[in-house]
Protein backbone atom coordinates (compact mmCIF):
# COMPACT_ATOMS: atom_id res chain seq x y z
CA UNK A 1 0.00 0.00 0.00
CA UNK A 2 1.17 3.50 -0.63
CA UNK A 3 2.28 5.27 2.50
CA UNK A 4 2.17 9.04 2.58
CA UNK A 5 4.37 10.91 5.04
CA UNK A 6 3.53 14.59 5.51
CA UNK A 7 5.90 17.29 6.75
CA UNK A 8 4.35 20.05 8.88
CA UNK A 9 5.66 22.94 10.94
CA UNK A 10 5.72 26.70 11.01
CA UNK A 11 7.59 28.72 8.32
CA UNK A 12 11.40 28.80 8.20
CA UNK A 13 12.08 25.75 10.35
CA UNK A 14 13.54 23.91 7.35
CA UNK A 15 10.63 21.86 6.02
CA UNK A 16 11.60 22.28 2.38
CA UNK A 17 15.25 21.55 3.07
CA UNK A 18 14.21 18.34 4.83
CA UNK A 19 11.91 17.48 1.93
CA UNK A 20 14.75 18.00 -0.58
CA UNK A 21 17.09 15.95 1.56
CA UNK A 22 14.68 13.02 1.86
CA UNK A 23 13.70 13.00 -1.80
CA UNK A 24 17.20 14.04 -2.91
CA UNK A 25 15.82 16.63 -5.27
CA UNK A 26 16.40 20.27 -5.74
CA UNK A 27 13.98 20.89 -8.53
CA UNK A 28 10.28 21.41 -8.87
CA UNK A 29 8.25 18.56 -10.25
CA UNK A 30 6.97 20.68 -13.13
CA UNK A 31 8.86 23.07 -15.34
CA UNK A 32 9.57 26.41 -13.79
CA UNK A 33 7.93 27.94 -16.86
CA UNK A 34 4.45 26.89 -15.86
CA UNK A 35 4.83 28.84 -12.63
CA UNK A 36 3.37 26.00 -10.61
CA UNK A 37 5.72 25.97 -7.68
CA UNK A 38 3.13 24.32 -5.48
CA UNK A 39 4.03 21.01 -7.01
CA UNK A 40 7.46 20.92 -5.47
CA UNK A 41 5.68 19.34 -2.61
CA UNK A 42 5.29 15.75 -3.70
CA UNK A 43 8.17 13.32 -3.99
CA UNK A 44 9.16 9.70 -3.64
CA UNK A 45 11.64 8.47 -1.06
CA UNK A 46 13.52 5.23 -1.64
CA UNK A 47 15.49 3.88 1.30
CA UNK A 48 16.85 0.37 1.78
CA UNK A 49 14.78 -0.90 -1.12
CA UNK A 50 11.50 0.44 0.24
CA UNK A 51 9.48 3.37 -0.98
CA UNK A 52 7.08 5.90 0.41
CA UNK A 53 5.73 9.27 -0.68
CA UNK A 54 6.50 12.47 1.12
CA UNK A 55 4.46 15.66 0.98
CA UNK A 56 5.62 19.04 2.21
CA UNK A 57 2.48 20.88 3.27
CA UNK A 58 4.38 24.14 3.64
CA UNK A 59 4.05 25.01 0.01
CA UNK A 60 0.32 25.16 0.35
CA UNK A 61 0.35 28.08 2.76
CA UNK A 62 0.41 31.73 1.96
CA UNK A 63 4.11 32.33 1.62
CA UNK A 64 4.53 35.30 3.87
CA UNK A 65 6.31 35.75 7.15
CA UNK A 66 3.25 36.92 9.00
CA UNK A 67 1.61 33.58 8.43
CA UNK A 68 -1.55 33.26 10.43
CA UNK A 69 -2.69 30.61 12.77
CA UNK A 70 -5.48 29.48 10.45
CA UNK A 71 -2.99 28.73 7.66
CA UNK A 72 -0.97 26.58 9.97
CA UNK A 73 -4.08 24.84 11.24
CA UNK A 74 -5.19 24.19 7.67
CA UNK A 75 -1.88 22.61 6.73
CA UNK A 76 -1.90 20.38 9.77
CA UNK A 77 -5.50 19.34 9.07
CA UNK A 78 -4.52 18.41 5.52
CA UNK A 79 -1.68 16.30 6.82
CA UNK A 80 -3.81 14.63 9.49
CA UNK A 81 -6.57 13.91 6.98
CA UNK A 82 -4.45 12.40 4.28
CA UNK A 83 -1.13 11.11 5.60
CA UNK A 84 -0.16 7.80 7.17
CA UNK A 85 2.35 9.55 9.35
CA UNK A 86 3.37 13.14 10.18
CA UNK A 87 6.85 14.64 10.57
CA UNK A 88 6.59 17.75 12.73
CA UNK A 89 9.64 19.99 12.19
CA UNK A 90 10.78 22.32 15.00
CA UNK A 91 13.84 24.53 15.32
CA UNK A 92 16.27 24.10 18.26
CA UNK A 93 17.56 27.65 17.79
CA UNK A 94 14.22 29.29 18.54
CA UNK A 95 12.88 26.67 20.94
CA UNK A 96 9.13 26.18 21.43
CA UNK A 97 6.93 28.93 20.02
CA UNK A 98 3.17 29.47 20.34
CA UNK A 99 2.70 28.09 16.84
CA UNK A 100 4.58 24.92 17.75
CA UNK A 101 2.20 24.43 20.66
CA UNK A 102 -0.83 24.84 18.40
CA UNK A 103 0.52 22.23 15.98
CA UNK A 104 1.50 19.84 18.78
CA UNK A 105 -1.93 20.12 20.30
CA UNK A 106 -3.64 19.21 16.99
CA UNK A 107 -1.29 16.31 16.39
CA UNK A 108 -1.70 14.92 19.91
CA UNK A 109 -5.45 14.82 19.49
CA UNK A 110 -5.33 13.30 16.02
CA UNK A 111 -4.01 9.94 17.17
CA UNK A 112 -1.73 9.82 14.09
CA UNK A 113 1.84 8.58 14.18
CA UNK A 114 4.04 11.60 14.69
CA UNK A 115 7.80 12.11 14.78
CA UNK A 116 9.03 15.46 16.09
CA UNK A 117 12.08 16.52 14.13
CA UNK A 118 14.40 18.86 15.98
CA UNK A 119 16.17 20.62 13.13
CA UNK A 120 19.42 22.61 13.09
CA UNK A 121 21.12 20.34 15.62
CA UNK A 122 24.60 20.97 14.22
CA UNK A 123 26.63 20.79 17.45
CA UNK A 124 26.68 18.83 20.70
CA UNK A 125 25.44 21.82 22.71
CA UNK A 126 22.38 21.99 20.53
CA UNK A 127 21.78 18.30 21.11
CA UNK A 128 21.04 19.20 24.75
CA UNK A 129 18.60 21.92 23.67
CA UNK A 130 16.40 19.45 21.89
CA UNK A 131 15.12 17.96 25.17
CA UNK A 132 12.97 21.02 25.75
CA UNK A 133 10.65 19.73 23.00
CA UNK A 134 9.48 16.85 25.19
CA UNK A 135 7.28 19.54 26.77
CA UNK A 136 5.10 19.34 23.65
CA UNK A 137 3.82 15.96 24.84
CA UNK A 138 4.93 14.07 21.72
CA UNK A 139 7.53 11.51 22.73
CA UNK A 140 9.22 10.60 19.50
CA UNK A 141 11.93 13.23 18.94
CA UNK A 142 14.70 12.99 16.37
CA UNK A 143 17.60 15.46 16.08
CA UNK A 144 18.79 16.25 12.56
CA UNK A 145 20.54 18.92 10.58
CA UNK A 146 18.72 19.09 7.26
CA UNK A 147 21.36 21.47 5.88
CA UNK A 148 24.23 19.00 6.14
CA UNK A 149 22.12 15.85 6.33
CA UNK A 150 23.30 14.68 9.76
CA UNK A 151 20.80 12.26 11.27
CA UNK A 152 18.65 11.76 8.17
CA UNK A 153 19.73 8.12 7.69
CA UNK A 154 18.65 7.18 11.21
CA UNK A 155 15.45 9.12 10.70
CA UNK A 156 14.65 7.17 7.51
CA UNK A 157 15.30 3.85 9.28
CA UNK A 158 12.95 4.97 12.02
CA UNK A 159 10.20 6.07 9.56
CA UNK A 160 10.35 2.72 7.75
CA UNK A 161 10.17 0.81 11.03
CA UNK A 162 7.06 2.77 12.01
CA UNK A 163 5.44 2.37 8.59
CA UNK A 164 6.01 -1.37 8.50
CA UNK A 165 3.89 -1.79 11.62
CA UNK A 166 1.01 -0.97 9.31
CA UNK A 167 1.82 -3.84 7.02
CA UNK A 168 -0.85 -6.08 8.50
CA UNK A 169 -3.48 -4.44 6.30
CA UNK A 170 -6.32 -6.48 4.90
CA UNK A 171 -4.97 -8.80 2.26
CA UNK A 172 -6.77 -8.21 -0.99
CA UNK A 173 -6.92 -11.14 -3.34
CA UNK A 174 -4.36 -11.05 -6.07
CA UNK A 175 -6.52 -9.35 -8.66
CA UNK A 176 -5.83 -6.36 -10.89
CA UNK A 177 -6.44 -3.02 -9.19
CA UNK A 178 -7.66 -0.19 -11.40
CA UNK A 179 -7.83 3.42 -10.26
CA UNK A 180 -9.88 6.07 -11.99
CA UNK A 181 -7.93 9.31 -11.67
CA UNK A 182 -8.26 12.77 -13.11
CA UNK A 183 -9.11 16.34 -12.29
CA UNK A 184 -12.15 17.08 -10.15
CA UNK A 185 -15.40 16.94 -12.17
CA UNK A 186 -13.96 14.98 -15.08
CA UNK A 187 -16.63 12.36 -14.37
CA UNK A 188 -14.78 9.84 -12.22
CA UNK A 189 -17.67 8.94 -9.95
CA UNK A 190 -20.17 8.75 -12.82
CA UNK A 191 -17.93 6.18 -14.48
CA UNK A 192 -17.71 4.21 -11.23
CA UNK A 193 -21.47 4.26 -10.87
CA UNK A 194 -22.03 3.37 -14.51
CA UNK A 195 -19.75 0.38 -14.07
CA UNK A 196 -20.97 -0.90 -10.78
CA UNK A 197 -24.53 0.25 -11.03
CA UNK A 198 -26.11 1.77 -7.97
CA UNK A 199 -25.45 -1.20 -5.70
CA UNK A 200 -22.20 0.50 -4.85
CA UNK A 201 -21.67 0.19 -1.11
CA UNK A 202 -21.77 3.63 0.44
CA UNK A 203 -18.90 3.66 2.90
CA UNK A 204 -20.01 3.98 6.50
CA UNK A 205 -18.75 7.15 8.00
CA UNK A 206 -16.42 5.71 10.60
CA UNK A 207 -13.23 7.67 11.10
CA UNK A 208 -10.61 6.34 8.75
CA UNK A 209 -12.84 4.39 6.38
CA UNK A 210 -13.37 7.13 3.87
CA UNK A 211 -9.91 8.57 4.19
CA UNK A 212 -8.04 5.81 2.51
CA UNK A 213 -8.50 3.98 -0.71
CA UNK A 214 -11.65 1.90 -0.79
CA UNK A 215 -11.56 -1.17 -3.01
CA UNK A 216 -14.75 -2.20 -4.76
CA UNK A 217 -14.74 -5.72 -6.15
CA UNK A 218 -16.11 -5.91 -9.69
CA UNK A 219 -17.05 -9.37 -10.80
CA UNK A 220 -19.29 -9.70 -13.82
CA UNK A 221 -19.11 -10.29 -17.58
CA UNK A 222 -16.18 -12.61 -16.98
CA UNK A 223 -14.07 -9.80 -15.48
CA UNK A 224 -12.77 -9.80 -11.93
CA UNK A 225 -10.82 -6.88 -10.47
CA UNK A 226 -10.84 -4.16 -7.84
CA UNK A 227 -11.70 -0.55 -8.51
CA UNK A 228 -9.73 1.78 -6.28
CA UNK A 229 -11.68 4.80 -5.21
CA UNK A 230 -10.37 7.49 -2.95
CA UNK A 231 -13.10 10.04 -3.28
CA UNK A 232 -14.08 9.65 0.34
CA UNK A 233 -16.59 11.99 1.88
CA UNK A 234 -15.29 15.52 1.74
CA UNK A 235 -16.87 18.29 3.74
CA UNK A 236 -18.27 20.78 1.28
CA UNK A 237 -17.06 23.86 3.12
CA UNK A 238 -13.35 23.27 2.51
CA UNK A 239 -11.56 26.38 1.32
CA UNK A 240 -11.30 26.67 -2.46
CA UNK A 241 -7.52 26.48 -2.62
CA UNK A 242 -7.52 23.11 -0.88
CA UNK A 243 -9.39 21.48 -3.72
CA UNK A 244 -6.37 21.20 -5.94
CA UNK A 245 -4.21 19.99 -3.08
CA UNK A 246 -6.75 17.34 -2.12
CA UNK A 247 -7.11 16.22 -5.70
CA UNK A 248 -3.33 15.78 -5.97
CA UNK A 249 -3.24 13.92 -2.63
CA UNK A 250 -6.16 11.76 -3.69
CA UNK A 251 -4.60 11.01 -7.06
CA UNK A 252 -1.32 10.09 -5.40
CA UNK A 253 -3.11 7.73 -3.07
CA UNK A 254 -5.20 6.09 -5.79
CA UNK A 255 -2.23 5.76 -8.12
CA UNK A 256 -0.03 4.14 -5.48
CA UNK A 257 -2.72 1.63 -4.57
CA UNK A 258 -3.37 0.52 -8.15
CA UNK A 259 -1.78 -1.41 -11.00
CA UNK A 260 -3.40 0.44 -13.89
CA UNK A 261 -4.76 3.99 -13.87
CA UNK A 262 -7.66 5.11 -16.02
CA UNK A 263 -6.86 8.79 -16.48
CA UNK A 264 -10.02 10.72 -17.25
CA UNK A 265 -9.89 13.85 -19.35
CA UNK A 266 -12.91 16.11 -19.67
CA UNK A 267 -13.64 16.41 -23.40
CA UNK A 268 -15.46 19.70 -22.89
CA UNK A 269 -12.51 21.35 -21.20
CA UNK A 270 -9.84 19.79 -23.36
CA UNK A 271 -6.44 18.54 -22.25
CA UNK A 272 -5.11 20.77 -19.47
CA UNK A 273 -1.98 21.22 -17.39
CA UNK A 274 -3.52 19.38 -14.44
CA UNK A 275 -4.13 16.32 -16.67
CA UNK A 276 -0.51 16.35 -17.69
CA UNK A 277 0.53 16.55 -14.05
CA UNK A 278 -1.57 13.56 -13.07
CA UNK A 279 -0.19 11.63 -16.04
CA UNK A 280 3.28 12.51 -14.74
CA UNK A 281 2.39 11.06 -11.32
CA UNK A 282 1.20 7.83 -12.96
CA UNK A 283 4.44 7.61 -14.91
CA UNK A 284 6.66 8.36 -11.93
CA UNK A 285 4.93 5.62 -9.97
CA UNK A 286 5.54 3.17 -12.83
CA UNK A 287 1.88 2.27 -13.29
CA UNK A 288 0.00 1.24 -16.40
CA UNK A 289 -2.23 3.87 -18.02
CA UNK A 290 -5.34 4.08 -20.18
CA UNK A 291 -6.50 7.57 -21.15
CA UNK A 292 -10.28 8.08 -21.22
CA UNK A 293 -11.62 11.16 -22.95
CA UNK A 294 -14.96 11.44 -21.16
CA UNK A 295 -18.17 13.39 -21.97
CA UNK A 296 -17.55 12.51 -25.60
CA UNK A 297 -21.32 12.65 -26.24
CA UNK A 298 -21.16 16.43 -25.66
CA UNK A 299 -18.45 17.28 -28.19
CA UNK A 300 -19.09 18.69 -31.67
CA UNK A 301 -17.42 16.20 -33.97
CA UNK A 302 -16.02 16.28 -37.49
CA UNK A 303 -14.88 13.08 -39.12
CA UNK A 304 -11.29 13.42 -37.92
CA UNK A 305 -11.93 14.79 -34.42
CA UNK A 306 -10.75 11.67 -32.59
CA UNK A 307 -7.57 11.57 -34.64
CA UNK A 308 -6.73 15.19 -33.79
CA UNK A 309 -7.42 14.56 -30.11
CA UNK A 310 -5.22 11.49 -30.07
CA UNK A 311 -2.34 13.28 -31.77
CA UNK A 312 -2.60 16.20 -29.39
CA UNK A 313 -2.65 14.01 -26.27
CA UNK A 314 0.28 11.87 -27.41
CA UNK A 315 2.28 14.96 -28.28
CA UNK A 316 1.67 16.40 -24.81
CA UNK A 317 2.57 13.13 -23.06
CA UNK A 318 5.72 12.37 -25.02
CA UNK A 319 8.19 10.65 -24.79
CA UNK A 320 5.71 7.98 -23.62
CA UNK A 321 3.28 7.68 -26.53
CA UNK A 322 2.45 3.99 -26.49
CA UNK A 323 -0.81 3.98 -24.51
CA UNK A 324 -4.48 3.45 -25.37
CA UNK A 325 -6.89 6.39 -25.69
CA UNK A 326 -10.62 5.68 -25.50
CA UNK A 327 -13.48 8.13 -26.07
CA UNK A 328 -16.18 7.46 -23.49
CA UNK A 329 -19.35 8.84 -22.01
CA UNK A 330 -20.29 7.89 -18.47
CA UNK A 331 -23.75 9.26 -19.13
CA UNK A 332 -24.62 7.13 -22.14
CA UNK A 333 -22.28 4.34 -20.99
CA UNK A 334 -20.55 4.61 -24.35
CA UNK A 335 -17.42 2.43 -24.54
CA UNK A 336 -17.24 1.94 -20.80
CA UNK A 337 -16.75 -1.79 -21.15
CA UNK A 338 -14.15 -1.17 -23.81
CA UNK A 339 -12.32 0.96 -21.21
CA UNK A 340 -12.32 -1.92 -18.72
CA UNK A 341 -11.27 -4.50 -21.31
CA UNK A 342 -8.39 -2.24 -22.28
CA UNK A 343 -7.36 -1.81 -18.64
CA UNK A 344 -7.28 -5.61 -18.32
CA UNK A 345 -5.06 -5.83 -21.42
CA UNK A 346 -2.71 -3.20 -20.02
CA UNK A 347 -2.56 -5.15 -16.74
CA UNK A 348 -1.61 -8.27 -18.70
CA UNK A 349 1.07 -6.25 -20.50
CA UNK A 350 2.47 -5.21 -17.10
CA UNK A 351 2.80 -8.87 -16.18
CA UNK A 352 4.27 -9.91 -19.52
CA UNK A 353 7.58 -11.80 -19.29
CA UNK A 354 9.83 -12.21 -22.31
CA UNK A 355 12.19 -15.18 -22.16
CA UNK A 356 15.92 -14.47 -22.15
CA UNK A 357 16.59 -16.53 -25.32
CA UNK A 358 13.89 -14.59 -27.20
CA UNK A 359 15.34 -11.29 -26.05
CA UNK A 360 18.87 -12.19 -27.06
CA UNK A 361 17.83 -13.70 -30.41
CA UNK A 362 16.04 -10.47 -31.20
CA UNK A 363 18.43 -7.92 -29.76
CA UNK A 364 21.97 -9.15 -30.33
CA UNK A 365 21.80 -9.06 -34.17
CA UNK A 366 19.94 -5.74 -33.98
CA UNK A 367 22.54 -4.17 -31.67
CA UNK A 368 25.26 -5.54 -33.94
CA UNK A 369 23.72 -3.56 -36.82
CA UNK A 370 22.90 -0.47 -34.73
CA UNK A 371 25.45 -0.32 -31.93
CA UNK A 372 25.43 2.52 -29.38
CA UNK A 373 27.47 5.48 -30.69
CA UNK A 374 31.04 5.35 -29.43
CA UNK A 375 31.98 7.99 -26.88
CA UNK A 376 35.49 9.43 -26.50
CA UNK A 377 36.75 6.72 -28.85
CA UNK A 378 35.41 3.95 -26.60
CA UNK A 379 33.29 1.24 -28.17
CA UNK A 380 30.31 -0.04 -26.24
CA UNK A 381 29.56 -3.73 -26.56
CA UNK A 382 26.23 -5.08 -25.34
CA UNK A 383 26.60 -8.79 -24.75
CA UNK A 384 23.44 -10.01 -23.10
CA UNK A 385 19.83 -8.99 -22.36
CA UNK A 386 17.41 -10.26 -19.74
CA UNK A 387 14.15 -9.17 -18.15
CA UNK A 388 14.45 -8.55 -14.42
CA UNK A 389 11.83 -9.67 -11.90
CA UNK A 390 10.05 -6.38 -11.17
CA UNK A 391 6.49 -5.11 -10.90
CA UNK A 392 7.06 -3.01 -14.05
CA UNK A 393 8.67 -4.53 -17.18
CA UNK A 394 12.40 -3.89 -16.66
CA UNK A 395 15.12 -5.02 -19.04
CA UNK A 396 18.80 -5.19 -18.20
CA UNK A 397 21.35 -4.83 -20.99
CA UNK A 398 24.78 -5.99 -19.90
CA UNK A 399 27.72 -4.21 -21.48
CA UNK A 400 31.31 -3.16 -20.96
CA UNK A 401 30.71 0.59 -20.46
CA UNK A 402 27.16 1.18 -19.21
CA UNK A 403 27.90 4.78 -18.21
CA UNK A 404 28.46 5.78 -21.84
CA UNK A 405 25.07 4.67 -23.12
CA UNK A 406 23.00 7.82 -23.51
CA UNK A 407 19.27 8.47 -23.24
CA UNK A 408 18.50 8.45 -27.02
CA UNK A 409 19.93 4.95 -27.37
CA UNK A 410 17.94 3.73 -24.38
CA UNK A 411 14.84 5.13 -26.04
CA UNK A 412 15.79 3.29 -29.24
CA UNK A 413 16.01 0.02 -27.26
CA UNK A 414 12.69 0.70 -25.57
CA UNK A 415 10.97 1.43 -28.89
CA UNK A 416 12.31 -1.82 -30.33
CA UNK A 417 10.94 -3.76 -27.34
CA UNK A 418 7.56 -2.10 -27.86
CA UNK A 419 7.56 -2.89 -31.59
CA UNK A 420 8.34 -6.53 -30.95
CA UNK A 421 6.20 -7.26 -27.86
CA UNK A 422 2.99 -5.72 -26.62
CA UNK A 423 3.71 -3.33 -23.76
CA UNK A 424 1.00 -0.81 -24.65
CA UNK A 425 0.04 1.40 -21.73
CA UNK A 426 2.94 0.20 -19.61
CA UNK A 427 6.18 1.94 -18.60
CA UNK A 428 9.23 0.01 -19.78
CA UNK A 429 12.47 0.50 -17.84
CA UNK A 430 15.82 0.04 -19.53
CA UNK A 431 18.83 -0.53 -17.29
CA UNK A 432 22.43 -0.83 -18.42
CA UNK A 433 24.69 -2.89 -16.24
CA UNK A 434 28.31 -3.88 -16.28
CA UNK A 435 28.79 -7.41 -17.46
Amino acid sequence: MGNIVAIVGRPNVGKSTLFNRLTQTRQAIVDEASGVTRDRQYGKVTWNGREFSVIDTGGYAVNSDDIFEKDIRRQVMLAIDEATMVLFVVDVLTGITDYDEIVADMLRRSGKKVVVIANKVDTNERMADMHEFYRLGLDDIYPISSINGAGTGDLLDHILAMLSEDAVEEQLEDLPKFAIVGRPNAGKSSILNALIGEERNIVTDIAGTTRDATFTRYNKFGKDFYLVDTAGLRKKNKAKEDVEFYSVMRSVKAIENSDVCLLMIDAERGFEMQDKKIFGLVERNNKGVVVLVNKWDLVEKQNNTTKQWEEHIRREMSPLTDFPIIFTSALTKQRIHKAIETAVEVYENMKRKVSTPNLNDFFLPLIESYPPPSTKGKFIRIKYVTQLPASTPTFAFFCNLPQYVKEPYKRFLENKIREQWDFTGVPVNIILRRK
